[in-house]
């Protein structure tokens, strides 16, 4: 008797979840009408205002179906790392509104968040406040409003959705299951390896510049911990997505991290897909690295939304919102176009080598404006080309974390000319060091002990370089 109560209890629920989530997209009909297709006629638009983390006031619209009845859910749209103006993600916000769910998108703010300083504490409660306000919003079910993450906002919107039981549900698009040096190091390697450059100039990307950055502290959000932050999810229901062609985070390892940290949680509600023919964003694209169609966004197609996308967050959404949220689920991860690599945590080493390096050599020409010892013009060049030669190769590699990977276009052999000129100025360090011992072994039984002074940690400098030379990658081919 139980085997046979058991199917027809469950055929029962799904006949009631239909019917509950058909009736929840009732309005869709209406929100489609003609018109919608070119930006977005025939949906409710209002200009709202509303306090973020700190009482900062942001500004966004709501868009909602016209003509929408009843208790609707909502949804707030975090947007990912940068300026992130709301026009951005207008075709999410869209198709959400057209669905019946009502919709909040913001502009992000621009007080306290910097490409040297960003805090996903703050980001979050910047969406626990729009979720605030679509609480309150006339139709809208207040216990029925989640939040909506792209990839910097997929780890503020579970960070929230960790702090605020008002947070009904998480869907995340293009989130890294890392914290952010170690995914901001992936995707500048696939897109320095997309543009040629060979592993002469991203070994040191992702080596050890990537642990200079992480030695000193100075890169944003390097400690988060999304696994972390993922296991305090128990109950709330998350649908996180990932582009097929997601060239930005590392999609497959990160969706293992979040279907492992998930599990870890009892999370009954977790569901891990993949979007066909989808970019980082989640738009079409051809390879992750373009934008098919779409609207223009600083010049740039930002891409149609990707075939399916839309109905896969819409439906599930309304199937969240009917009390019959899908059960945990994980779809096949696609190929990754290669794999990260952990940053070091513990490399004290990656800063202070340089440093005792930039003291050895910068010794020499202040010992010449103190006019203290004798002037070898050897050693002075070696001095002069072993400054070069460090600076050149710690601030080439720190450019790319800062502005991007376009000012590292590939000039030589697979290198960008700049760091071809450091590895250049590398060797002819080696060369003017020989030229440096030759020339003080020769004036041993000149010079007294405080004439040896000067030159030796310049000399010392020089023997140093050599090993942290082939290190950093200076000497690779």
């Amino acid at each position: 008797m139980q085997l046979v109560v058991k199917p027809f209890v469950r055929v029962c629920l799904a006949l009631v979840c239909a019917v509950a989530a058909g009736l929840l997209a009732a309005p869709r009909a209406r929100a489609e009408a003609p018109g919608d297709g070119d930006g977005g006629g025939g949906l409710v638009r209002e200009e709202v205002s509303f306090r973020g983390g700190g009482g900062l006031v942001l500004h966004g619209t709501v868009l909602a179906a016209p003509g929408a009845r009843g208790n609707r859910p909502g949804i707030v749209l975090v947007g990912g790392s940068g300026p992130g103006p709301r026009q951005e993600y207008r075709q999410e916000a869209e198709a959400f509104a057209r669905a019946g769910i009502t919709t909040l998108v913001y502009d992000k703010r621009t007080a306290g968040y910097s490409v040297t300083h960003r805090d996903f504490g703050v980001l979050a409660e910047d969406a626990l406040g729009g979720v605030g306000l679509l609480r309150q919003w006339k139709g809208v079910d207040p216990h029925q409003v989640g939040l909506w993450g792209f990839s910097e906002g997929a780890w503020a919107a579970p960070l929230a959705a960790s702090r605020s039981s008002e947070v009904a549900f998480v869907i995340t698009i293009g989130g890294s299951g890392y914290d952010a040096l170690r995914t901001q190091t992936w995707n500048l390697t696939t897109h320095l390896l997309h543009r040629g450059a060979g592993a002469s100039f991203t070994g040191v990307v992702a080596g050890p510049a990537a642990q200079l950055l992480q030695a000193t502290g100075k890169f944003p959000g390097a400690d988060y911990d999304a696994a972390q932050v993922l296991g305090r999810l128990h109950r709330t229901p998350v649908l996180a997505l990932w582009g097929a062609h997601d060239m930005q985070v590392p999609p497959a390892e990160s969706a293992r991290v979040f279907q492992q940290a998930l599990r870890r949680a009892g999370n009954p509600h977790a569901v891990i897909r993949f979007v066909p023919g989808g970019a980082h964003n989640g738009h079409r694209t051809s390879d992750g690295f373009d934008r098919l169609g779409g609207p223009l966004f600083h010049g740039k197609p930002l891409g149609e939304l990707a075939p399916g996308y839309g109905e896969t967050m819409t439906s599930w959404v309304r199937a969240v919102a009917a009390g019959c949220p899908p059960v945990s689920a994980v779809a096949p991860a696609p190929p990754q176009m290669a794999s990260s690599t952990p940053v070091p945590g513990d490399a004290w080493y990656a800063w202070l080598v340089p440093l005792l390096l930039l003291v050895g050599f910068a010794g020499y020409p202040v010992g010449a404006v103190l006019r203290r010892g004798p002037v070898v013009r050897p050693v002075r060049r070696l001095a002069g080309l072993g400054l070069v030669a460090v600076v050149g190769a710690v601030v080439c590699p720190f450019v790319v974390y800062v502005v991007g990977d376009g000012v590292a276009v590939p000039g030589v052999w697979g290198r960008p000319v700049v760091w071809l000129a450091v590895q250049l100025v590398g060797v002819a360090v080696i060369v003017a060091g020989v030229a440096a011992v030759v020339a003080v072994w020769r004036r041993r039984r000149e010079w007294g002990v405080g004439a040896w002074l000067r030159p030796a940690p310049v000399l010392l400098a020089g023997v140093g370089f050599v090993p942290w030379g082939v290190w950093w990658g200076v000497f690779r081919v």
